[in-house]
C-alpha cells in the first residue's frame, strides 16, 4: 500500500467530511440533531417540532445506513487506489480512515469549530456556549459508538477489497 497516496486521502477526506458536516448542521438543520448534547436537543425542541432523536429511531436509523454507506463506497474507492489487495488491508485502511476522521472530528470539527462558531448552533440555542464547549461528550461520542460504527464500513471494504483483487 502507499504511504502517500494514503496521507493525499486522508486530506480529501477530512475536506469531504468537513463539506458534509458543514451541509447537515445548524439553524434549523435538524440532519444531526441526535449528534448534539442532549441539553442543547432539549432548548432547540422547546421552539421546534420535535423530531425523533433516539438511537433506534427509524429516522436515525436512516440516517446512519445512509452515511455507512456513503462511507463505505467512499472507503472502497481510497483503499484501492492505496493499493489495498487483501480484506485485512481493506479492513485495517477503512478502520484507521474511520479512527482518522473520527479523531479529526472530535478534536476540530466538535471541539474548535462547532464549540466556536455560530453557524453551527442551532436556532434558538445560540446563547448556551457552555453546552456547545462539552468536550466529554464529543470525546465519548468518538469512542464507543464512533469506533464500533467503523468496524461495519471497515468489514465491508475489506470484503470488498477481497473479492475484487
Amino acid at each position: 500500500m502507499s504511504i502517500p497516496v494514503i496521507l493525499i486521502e486522508m486530506a480529501v477526506f477530512a475536506v469531504l467530511f468537513t463539506i458534509i458536516c458543514f451541509k447537515t448542521t445548524g439553524g434549523n438543520n435538524t440532519t444531526q440533531v441526535e449528534n448534539y448534547p442532549h441539553d442543547i436537543q432539549e432548548e432547540y425542541f422547546k421552539t421546534h417540532e420535535r423530531i425523533p432523536t433516539a438511537s433506534l429511531s427509524k429516522r436515525v436509523v436512516i440516517t446512519k445506513s445512509i452515511a455507512l454507506i456513503g462511507f463505505a463506497v467512499i472507503l472502497i474507492i481510497m483503499a484501492l487506489l492505496a493499493g489495498a489487495s487483501t480484506f485485512t488491508q481493506g479492513f485495517l485502511f477503512a478502520f484507521g480512515m474511520m479512527a482518522w476522521i473520527g479523531a479529526y472530528d472530535t478534536f476540530f470539527i466538535d471541539w474548535v469549530l462547532f464549540a466556536n462558531m455560530k453557524r453551527f448552533r442551532l436556532e434558538g440555542t445560540e446563547h448556551m456556549d457552555k453546552a456547545y464547549h462539552q468536550k466529554w461528550f464529543h470525546l465519548k461520542g468518538m469512542l464507543f459508538p464512533g469506533l464500533m460504527f467503523a468496524l461495519i464500513p471497515a468489514v465491508i471494504v475489506g470484503l470488498i477489497v477481497m473479492l475484487i483483487r
